[in-house]
């Protein structure tokens, strides 16, 4: 009998709460280590902090905050990428002028040219959008540009054979084709938008998750700055979930591998 015929049976919920489960020991364990205790407080502790931040009147201005910055970064990178994306892959020209600086300013971390970001468009909300856009952008592009040179070449030739203009072709033979490859873009340009979150707060922002972070290290108030933390990671798997439900959506007639 093999590995997977021993736990085939069990259903993918059970297999959630025993994850949980497995979290929760480790956490406790990490708790009463005195070389860990101070970074990872007990679970009660930590939740308990939820009252703490909504008594302070910041948990859900946070929250709000930096849903608005990361929605909006990550929209406008994807509205900038797509067309750039098709347009290097369309032109060699367009190629050969824009991929060298993708590349070379993808390879930069965002805390580097926050400053930059700061000097051009002040301190606040402004500054956090184009410092999310800019890390959204670069991933999103490179990964969407990936998918249309990859589309097959003998598709592009009959239908330009029967006549297809560089319309249809973009419409009935690359956006298909690609639509893939944008889905993968959309899940890695949300986790950049919110992994970019701390470097785009440190613009100078009033509130938010990532600014709030920096905030309570500064207080040593570990519980909840590790609720924040966690907040982050729910929301994370929120967009996951959702980008999953388009995936299967938009995406179904793709054969994946079962594992």
């Amino acid at each position: 009998m093999n590995k997977k015929s021993k736990t085939g049976g069990i259903p993918r919920w059970a297999w959630l709460l025993i994850s949980f489960a497995v979290a929760m020991v480790v956490w406790y364990l990490l708790s009463l280590n005195p070389k860990t205790a101070r970074s990872f407080p007990n679970v009660i502790v930590t939740l308990h902090a939820i009252g703490t931040m909504i008594n302070r009147g910041v948990l859900w201005a946070d929250i709000s905050s930096s849903l608005i910055s990361v929605t909006a970064g990550f929209a406008i990178g994807f509205a900038l990428s797509l067309p750039v994306a098709i347009l290097m892959a369309w032109y060699k020209p367009v190629r050969n002028i824009i991929e060298p600086w993708i590349q070379f300013i993808r390879n930069i971390p965002p805390l580097a040219y926050v400053p930059l970001v700061v000097l051009s468009a002040g301190v606040g909300r402004k500054a956090q959008i184009i410092v999310i856009t800019i890390a959204t952008f670069l991933i999103m592009t490179v990964t969407i540009y990936q998918g249309v040179v990859n589309v097959d070449e003998t598709l592009i030739k009959a239908a330009r054979v029967l006549g297809a203009t560089d319309k249809d072709i973009f419409l009935k033979v690359i956006a298909p084709a690609t639509l893939p490859f944008i889905i993968t873009a959309i899940r890695l340009g949300s986790s950049t938008a919110l992994t970019t979150l701390i470097a785009a707060e440190s613009t100078g922002a009033v509130a938010g998750l990532g600014m709030r972070i920096r905030s309570l290290n500064n207080s040593f108030e570990s519980e909840p700055m590790l609720l924040y933390i966690i907040l982050i990671g729910i929301i994370g798997m929120i967009v996951e979930k959702v980008v999953k439900f388009l995936e299967r959506k938009f995406t179904g007639w793709q054969e994946k591998r079962e594992v």
